[in-house]
Formats: C-alpha cells, sequence, structure tokens
C-alpha cells in the first residue's frame, strides 16, 4: 500500500476529538464572555457619589456587589442565546466561526439551557439588593433579547439600545442601593455610553472602507458622516451636562471646587478620545483605554478629582 494510501486511511479512521464535559462545560463559560464583565463596574458608579454621605457604607457596598454579579450573570444569558441565535452565520464568518457555539463544541439547546439558568440565577441574586434591581435586570434582559431578535438590524434603534446597557448598568447600581440618581447624572451616562458606541460603529465603517472587511447588516444602511454627527452631538452633550453637574456640586456645597476642576481632564479626555474615533481606531473602548497612556492619566487626574470633590 502506497503512503498516500496509508494516509487517506488513517485520515478516515482517526476519530475526531470528543466534546467531554469539561470541554463543553469551558465553552459555555467562554460563550457567557467574563471579559465583558469588566464593564458592569458602572454599577458602582452612583454608590460612589454617595459613598461618603452614607451611613450604611457597608450596606451600600455589599449592595453594589451584589449588583455587579447579578447584572454579570444576566449579561452572559444575553450572550448565550445570541451566539445560539446567530450559530449559522457565525459558521460561515472568519472569525466567529472559531466561538464554541459555532465550532459546535457547545450544542445549541444547551446554549439556550445555560442562558436560562444564567438569568434566573442574576435575577434571584438580585433580590438580596433590592426588588427594584430584579426589575431593571428583567428590561435589560427584555430588550437585548429584542435586540438579538431582530432589532440590532434596524439603524439607529440599535445604536440606542447598545447604548441603554451602559446606562442601565448605571441604574442598576443606584437601585440597589436606594441612591436617588440626579438628572446630571442620567444625562452623562446615556450620551457617554452613546458617544463610545457610535464611535465603535463608526471604526467599523472606516475599516470597512479601507480594507473591504465584512461588516454587520446594520451598519450597510449608515454612512461616516452620519455615524460621525451621532459621536459629535454626543460629545457636545456629554460635556456640557458634565459641566453643568458640576458647576451646580460647587453651588451647593463648600468643598466642591475639586468638581469644578475635574472638568479639565474630563473634557480633556473626551476630546482625546475624539482622536481615536476621528482616526477609525475606536473598535473596544477598552483596548482605547489601554493603549493610550495619556489617555490613562488624565482618566486617573479625574478619578482623583472626583475623590477630592466627594471625600475631603
Amino acid at each position: 500500500m502506497s503512503e498516500t494510501t496509508d494516509e487517506r486511511a488513517e485520515e478516515v479512521t482517526t476519530p475526531a476529538p470528543k466534546n467531554g464535559p469539561l470541554r463543553v462545560a469551558r465553552g459555555v463559560l467562554k460563550t457567557a464572555r467574563p471579559r465583558q464583565w469588566v464593564k458592569n463596574v458602572l454599577v458602582f458608579a452612583a454608590p460612589f457619589f454617595v459613598f461618603s454621605k452614607s451611613t450604611d457604607r457597608v450596606g451600600l457596598l455589599i449592595s453594589a456587589l451584589i449588583a455587579f454579579v447579578a447584572f454579570s450573570l444576566v449579561a452572559s444569558s444575553v450572550y448565550l442565546i445570541n451566539d445560539a441565535i446567530d450559530v449559522e452565520a457565525d459558521k460561515v464568518h472568519p472569525t466567529k466561526r472559531n466561538r464554541p457555539i459555532a465550532a459546535g463544541i457547545v450544542p445549541v439547546k444547551l446554549a439556550y439551557a445555560a442562558a436560562v439558568v444564567f438569568f434566573a440565577a442574576g435575577l434571584g441574586i438580585s433580590f438580596f439588593a433590592s426588588p427594584q434591581l430584579a426589575i431593571v435586570l428583567g428590561v435589560y434582559e427584555a430588550v437585548q433579547l429584542a435586540y438579538c431578535l431582530g432589532l440590532k438590524h434596524q439603524p439607529v434603534v440599535d445604536l440606542a439600545i447598545v447604548g441603554s446597557g451602559f446606562l442601565m448598568r448605571s441604574i442598576a447600581g443606584g437601585v440597589a442601593g436606594g441612591i436617588a440618581m440626579s438628572n446630571w447624572f442620567l444625562l452623562v451616562t446615556a450620551f457617554g455610553s452613546l458617544f463610545m458606541v457610535a464611535g465603535k460603529r463608526y471604526a467599523e465603517i472606516m475599516l470597512f472602507e479601507r480594507t473591504g472587511a465584512k461588516i454587520r447588516s446594520s451598519l450597510k444602511k449608515y454612512s461616516a458622516s452620519y455615524l460621525r454627527f451621532v459621536w459629535a452631538t454626543s460629545a457636545a452633550i456629554l460635556i456640557m451636562s458634565y459641566c453643568l453637574w458640576a458647576f451646580e456640586l460647587r453651588a451647593t456645597s463648600d468643598n466642591s471646587v475639586w468638581a469644578v476642576v475635574s472638568m479639565v481632564p474630563f473634557v480633556v479626555a473626551v476630546l482625546r478620545y475624539a482622536v481615536d474615533v476621528d482616526g477609525g481606531n475606536a473598535g473596544e473602548p477598552e483596548e482605547i483605554a489601554l493603549r493610550d497612556r495619556v489617555l490613562q492619566v488624565l482618566g486617573a487626574s479625574w478619578v482623583i478629582t472626583l475623590f477630592l470633590s466627594f471625600y475631603f
């Protein structure tokens, strides 16, 4: 028998690797995208602003931690459902075909079952903090499911839904601790989220125009000029809202001059980030933050000035 024949026989008889329980479990965990849980630190935003004035700081911190865990589990349930719905499209995608569900490691039915478990666990944990937190998580799940089932293909609506995810994270931290959130806080969070989402979409459009890379279907209905308009408008409202909040805080408190000082690193940081957006390099906000040292310094300066304005 020839060498070629032997190789073919070996190729035919070699069994395909089996999906053992451990491999499947790892696939489910990977599909849950624990790396994305970093986004849920936004639940600590509202507690940060009232922590120094709270009479029950331990309780406030515990409530925020519960909100973080609950939101992480619920968000993971959405990732599992999204990948299960998109499995056929992912199979023919150059990179997404390696996702556990598309690669056949995690069965679709198991992905749906795991999503139910993640959602039920997150919802159950949320009641340890507040029933209102459970309501926020339920609304988040419903909106995200609508996104996965078709709204992600609707221009403008998809931007609003993705941006609302960040807003609801901030609201979740507030309701978990029974915090009354100001209108300025909600405006800054909402338009800051829209600014980053529009910047990410703009980067994808720019990548498509430069390289012809495949993009999501909803982006085909956008133009680069329109997305520039959205993130520029969002940046303007974001800066204006933050500055008005800082001036209001200065007028109502004796030791909040640092709130006004914080406007400097905040505005410069937004404009610095806009440089990356304008260059089409804002595909992932976390990557920009980790790569841009100047932006890191500005962010640290902003956090320090905010800390001084609330705690000194």
